[in-house]
């Protein structure tokens, strides 16, 4: 099978046939082999019905469905594991994303041998207050923190080899970081292609400023998985440990300057009346926790099992 177009989704019932036309001409015009695969999100409009419709239509089209919104990351990951295309195509179901760009990105994945290849809306219908601006500043972030030299991040028409989407494991809110995933997993040929931005034909958009809120603070934490993720301690337990030997020779210092008083015969103030002393005991219990928490997350890191993320409540072909 040459294609498979996995389209997460949350209320989009105006927007699916019309999309599914499109993607259908755009199969039926390049001889493509492909399935379709929706994946409903916990929508409470028609959308399901609609999926439904279409597939006892088309044996081409398939579907999940989520008991509820769990995010679109766990329905990326839904769809990766159905998938069965040589290479895998995601795209958003609003429209914005257009079919017409399909056989640009099919061909340089299996031409130009890309393991992934990322779209670029470089000229885009969003506002730019509330969606340029902040996604130029969370893009160059991006960019800087995982060495992946990408302008559009947050763009959902990407292009995969079927290896590189069995290999990531996409979880929480990292959908925006795949090609980060895929590089960190060993996938360096990640390409880019500049594609057309539609504007929102129906309904309104489902992500306000919180997703870039939230996009900062995934950023960093996929940057500690990318660096620290298999091997905790040698953060934690390094930066534990040094805090630890500061506070002891600290704590040290303080009791030899007190026994050098006592033996001299001098006057000296209590151990406690020294501010010294209090930072010294707060740098080493500071320390202890922080190599003791090392030592739990190599623990935690070998004997965690997998976690259910989602429930599927039907499935689709």
């Amino acid at each position: 099978m040459n294609l498979s177009i996995l389209i997460p989704l949350l209320n989009e019932d105006e927007s699916l046939k019309e999309l599914y036309t499109w993607i259908l001409s755009i199969m039926k015009s390049n001889n493509y082999t492909y399935e379709v695969i929706f994946i409903d999100d916990g929508s409470k409009d028609n959308s399901w019905s609609i999926i439904e419709e279409l597939s006892s239509e088309n044996p081409n089209v398939k579907g999940i469905r989520f008991m509820k919104n769990y995010g679109k990351s766990q329905a990326l990951h839904a769809g990766f594991a159905k998938a069965q295309g040589d290479v895998i195509i995601t795209m958003d179901a609003d429209l914005q994303d257009s079919p017409e760009e399909i056989p640009g990105l099919y061909e340089m994945i299996t031409s130009q041998n890309f393991d992934l290849v990322s779209g670029w809306k470089k000229k885009r219908y969003d506002s730019v207050v509330a969606k340029n601006l902040p996604s130029k500043l969370f893009n160059w972030a991006a960019r800087k923190t995982s060495g992946v030299q990408l302008n559009d991040f947050n763009c959902g028409l990407k292009a995969y080899k079927n290896v590189v989407v069995k290999n990531v494991e996409v979880s929480g809110e990292m959908h925006r970081y795949i090609p980060v995933l895929a590089k960190n997993a060993g996938f360096n040929k990640i390409g880019e292609k500049v594609v057309q931005h539609q504007a929102r034909k129906y309904g309104e958009t489902k992500f306000g400023m919180e997703r870039f809120i939230n996009g900062f603070l995934d950023l960093i934490t996929i940057w500690f998985l990318s660096k620290f993720g298999k091997r905790p301690m040698h953060l934690f337990g390094a930066i534990g440990s040094v805090m630890f030997i500061i506070g002891f020779f600290a704590a040290g210092f303080i009791g030899c300057s007190k026994l050098y008083h006592m033996y001299n015969g001098m006057r000296y103030s209590l151990v406690t009346n020294n501010p010294w002393f209090y930072i010294a005991l707060t740098t080493m219990v500071l320390g202890t926790q922080l190599f003791l928490a090392g030592f739990l997350g190599e623990i935690i890191l070998r004997t965690k099992n997998n976690e259910e993320r989602y429930k599927v409540s039907k499935e689709i072909n």
